[in-house]
């Protein structure tokens, strides 16, 4: 083959390969969880007779997010754990106490992903560090995408996530009634989150 006709032959090769089209690259965008419809609540059983239900009442948090990859990134959550509520004053004073969240100390609790790993088009894990009473530890959320489109009203576009995990409270240190059975050491977690994107 000539040098002329080896030259056609690549300029051909480089037209047709331009032409075929190629995935859409990622675009991840930011979300801001909002506040007005963020819920961390958990429970904890009590001497075994009842469960102790409770929410923490303040709480923020972003995340980057590939509508069409269905990839999330860099997601974190801040908790307020002074703003503990059981519908019981004295109750939520020991808690924040050190027997429990010691939040006068650590007064905000951390979650910072580190990996997701999908399972499906609408469930997956999130791998990250939970940040509670000054102590740094792995933590693993199983996460459920519930929707993604338009707001009913404005012109928000929004993502809507239910998110599950338990915290074993010992690990991070708090071991009040831990030993006799008074109060659970595995706290199940229950978040419900609605993100705008910005």
């Amino acid at each position: 083959m000539t040098a002329h006709r080896m030259l056609a032959a690549f300029s051909l090769a480089a037209t047709l390969l331009a032409s075929v089209p190629h995935p859409a690259e990622a675009e991840p965008r930011r979300y801001r969880i909002d506040p007005e419809h963020f819920a961390i609540g958990f429970e904890a059983m009590h001497i075994g007779f009842s469960k102790v239900l409770g929410q923490f009442l303040k709480a923020e948090g972003s995340f980057l997010f590939d509508e069409a990859t269905r990839t999330l990134h860099a997601a974190e959550i801040r908790v307020d754990a002074r703003s503990v509520f059981t519908n019981h004053e004295a109750r939520d004073n020991h808690l924040r106490a050190a027997d429990f969240l010691d939040a006068e100390a650590h007064p905000t609790i951390v979650f910072k992903m580190t990996r997701a790993i999908p399972k499906s088009e609408t469930t997956g894990l999130v791998e990250g560090d939970l940040t509670f009473r000054g102590k740094t530890l792995p933590l693993t959320v199983e996460v459920t995408l519930n929707k993604i489109g338009k707001y009913p009203w404005g012109d928000n576009h929004v993502v809507g996530v239910s998110a599950r995990t338990i915290v074993k409270r010992s690990l991070w240190g708090s071991t009040y009634a831990v030993e006799n059975g008074w109060v659970a050491d595995e706290i199940p977690i229950q978040i419900e989150l609605e993100a705008i994107r910005e």
